[in-house]
């Protein structure tokens, strides 16, 4: 397993990435109610959007392929791939908890 850890500029979201021999995760803590997340997926980009008190923040960020699946639990949003590419079919990806 090799793991990769980052921290966006200011009040982002610790970002974590883990490569495994048939595929990956991508993991954000955005320490917000799943209820207020959706998450899609375009391509090698996750878009993150947050609804919350004002206007909806909507985040990207790049992945290491096509996702397979997303989801949020727990504040967290993570996105998986395969490492031969599997990329979703549409449906496959998921707003809110799955």
């Amino acid at each position: 397993m090799n793991h990769q850890q980052t921290r966006s500029t200011g009040d982002g979201p610790l970002l974590r990435r883990f490569e495994y021999e048939d595929g990956w995760i991508v993991a954000a803590d955005l320490g917000a109610d799943a209820a207020n997340v959706s998450v899609d997926t375009v391509g090698e980009t996750a878009i993150v959007v947050v609804e919350g008190d004002g206007e909806p923040v909507e985040s990207e960020f790049e992945l290491p392929g096509p996702a397979a699946s997303s989801a949020v639990a727990n504040g967290v949003v993570t996105v998986e791939g395969g490492a031969d590419g599997d990329e979703a079919t549409e449906g496959d990806t998921a707003e809110g908890e799955r």
